[in-house]
């Protein structure tokens, strides 16, 4: 999406914040897109992971995101993600889900159009990568319209269309499978930032296996779809 429609949408739509949250969210929107047609060796990408109210994605909140940089196909540790969007009402005490898997609550965080401006500027113009993007693509973008006002539209991978595109032969299901079949450790599960460092070794196996089948680029990568059965 180019800057004239970003710009459109936001005149029209929004924002919900003003001040300085207004100005770091405009300061988003001015960025020049991402190359998606540069080679993987000259790209970021950002995996990411969420952890929500529940698995209700029209309705469950987003209350943590985990978000792992992969640039120049490698994961740097430095380039990672981590926000609690402070919760209110009935949600201040309510669990998390993360992938299914209920846990206790998190501990109080920032506010949410702050912690999802840190994410916005963290992330940058990049595409995003997660292990069944539904829910996770559903609650961040529900939550950027929600809160600060703006559609979020980003160029979405998700691994769970495209591990098996890469590897037929290998009849996983489940993240958990996947990694058994790289010899991945599952490592600290349970957490956003853990669950996207793993997602993130996933990806570094998908992006291998892309350029040997001369898919080099995230256009590629974006219009990959598994086969009808």
């Amino acid at each position: 999406m180019n800057f004239l429609t970003n710009a459109a949408e936001y005149l029209l739509g929004g924002p919900k914040v003003g001040g300085a949250a207004e100005e770091r969210l405009r300061r988003w929107i001015a960025l020049p897109e991402q190359a998606l047609a540069l080679p993987h060796a000259r790209s970021r990408y950002v995996v990411i992971d969420t952890e929500t109210s529940g698995c209700d994605p029209r309705r469950d909140r987003l209350m943590v995101i985990g978000a792992v940089g992969v640039e120049q196909a490698r994961i740097d540790l430095v380039d990672c993600f981590a926000a609690v969007l402070r919760q209110e009402g009935e949600s201040a005490g309510a669990g998390i889900v993360v992938h299914g898997n209920a846990g206790p609550g998190p501990a109080p965080g920032v506010a949410p159009e702050l912690g999802l401006l840190d994410f916005l500027e963290y992330l940058g113009k990049a595409p995003l990568v997660a292990y069944d993007t539904g829910i996770d693509r559903a609650v961040v973008e529900r939550a950027m319209k929600s809160i600060l006002g703006v559609p979020f539209r980003r160029p979405w991978i998700d691994l769970a269309a495209l591990l098996p595109v890469l590897f037929p032969d290998a009849r996983c299901t489940t993240r958990t499978q996947w990694l058994d079949r790289f010899g991945l450790a599952p490592g600290a599960r349970r957490d956003a930032l853990g669950d996207a460092l793993v997602t993130a070794q996933l990806f570094l196996a998908a992006l291998e296996a892309a350029t040997r089948a001369g898919i080099v680029n995230a256009v590629q990568l974006t219009a990959l779809r598994p086969p009808r059965r």
